[in-house]
């Protein structure tokens, strides 16, 4: 099966992620057939703008962490490496593309999913949108940019989600900014035919494409939108603990439903992965975009190196390969996870492994 298709008339080229019984998960040959595919439509006189969507009920799960699980447990590190280099290298493409834009994330939009998403002009969320980095569930920490984009949510609701892997829908996407338009699901294939006659590669000729067909959505109310002054009080804190110990408070005080589920979310995670994702989105705050992929990539080479910890293989054994969900982290509980194990994660790599090498001063991130 062709992993990536892609069409296109007029001035607009299309790429489908077409891996739908994996949920369109990534790996390194959908990663290398993407920059390969973008880097000729960017050189194309005849190309206006690019559209991104996914086959089935997903646009993209993100990561495919079945097939790194088993990579990493035959041995295979150079070519898990290349996964990360692959990925991430095509995310910073994506953030400095000098086209329009345009992803359609009508399903599932997890983790790497959202990175090779919300770098690009405009993000669609529909009914069907549902949003996620989940990494810290299975023992790894928010990448493929997410430092960068969560860092720069309203005030707290980066660590949120990036601490608890909750999910938000597609309007509650809209309302925090994670998406750039909403449409009721009926509408995508009518915004789709509309997209892919336009002539164009004027953002705005775009812009108004999507806003003729946008309609308005409110989170329901027990969004945790609807609790920003609370969820900011608790995820402000400086350490895990911390904002642990203020939800414990708010929730013996008030026995708030959020606060009870936003806990439980907690203490199923990885300790470790917590204090490396606190850390990471805190860093993302005053980083740019190459920034924040570089020390992602020596993070990620870190997590799966096993040299610290095997959160990731355990988290993804438990979670997606035996299903028993009874992760045994190592360490066990946050007090167990030294200030050495995490300084370990955002250190320089050995001499003989390279950093990620973005093309920085050939194009220069937007934002």
């Amino acid at each position: 099966m062709i992993q990536v298709l892609d069409e296109g008339k007029a001035s607009c080229r299309v790429a489908i992620l077409n891996r739908p019984s994996s949920l369109n998960a990534l790996n390194k040959n959908i990663g290398a057939r993407l920059h390969e595919l973008y880097a000729s439509w960017e050189d194309d006189p005849n190309v206006g703008f690019v559209v991104m969507k996914g086959s089935g009920r997903a646009f993209c799960a993100g990561g495919d962490i079945f097939a790194l699980y088993h990579l990493i447990n035959e041995g295979k590190m150079e070519e898990s490496k290349e996964f990360f280099w692959t990925l991430y290298s095509f995310i910073y493409h994506l953030g400095t593309y000098l086209k329009p834009h345009v992803a359609i994330l009508n399903g599932i939009t997890m983790g790497g999913g959202a990175g090779v998403s919300i770098p690009g002009t405009f993000r669609l969320a529909t009914a069907r949108t549902v949003f996620a980095t989940p990494e810290t569930q299975i023992g790894f920490h928010p990448d493929a940019g997410a430092s960068f984009y969560l860092s720069r949510l309203p005030g707290h609701l980066g660590e949120y989600l990036g601490l608890t892997g909750e999910k938000l829908s597609g309007a509650e996407m809209i309302s925090c900014g994670l998406a750039t338009h909403y449409s009721h699901t009926e509408k995508v294939p009518l915004i789709e035919k509309e997209l892919e006659n336009l002539v164009t590669d004027d953002p705005s000729v775009i812009e108004s494409s999507l806003e003729k067909y946008s309609d308005v959505a409110y989170p329901e109310n027990i969004s945790a939108l609807h609790r920003i002054e609370l969820l900011d009080k608790c995820f402000g804190h400086d350490t895990v603990e911390e904002i642990i110990d203020s939800l414990e408070s708010e929730a013996s005080a008030t026995d708030d439903a959020w606060c009870n589920s936003t806990l439980k979310k907690l203490k199923e995670a990885s300790p470790l992965s917590l204090k490396v994702s606190l850390r990471s989105i805190r860093e993302g705050r005053f980083q740019t975009l190459d920034q924040c992929l570089v020390r992602e990539y020596r993070m990620s080479l870190q997590g799966i190196s096993k040299q610290i910890s095997s959160d990731f293989c355990e988290g993804v054994r438990a979670r997606v390969v035996d299903k028993d969900f009874a992760p045994k982290w190592d360490p066990p509980s946050l007090e167990k996870v030294s200030t050495d194990m995490v300084d370990h994660y955002f250190a320089p790599l050995s001499e003989s492994e390279p950093d990620l090498d973005l093309p920085t001063k050939q194009r220069e991130a937007f934002n």
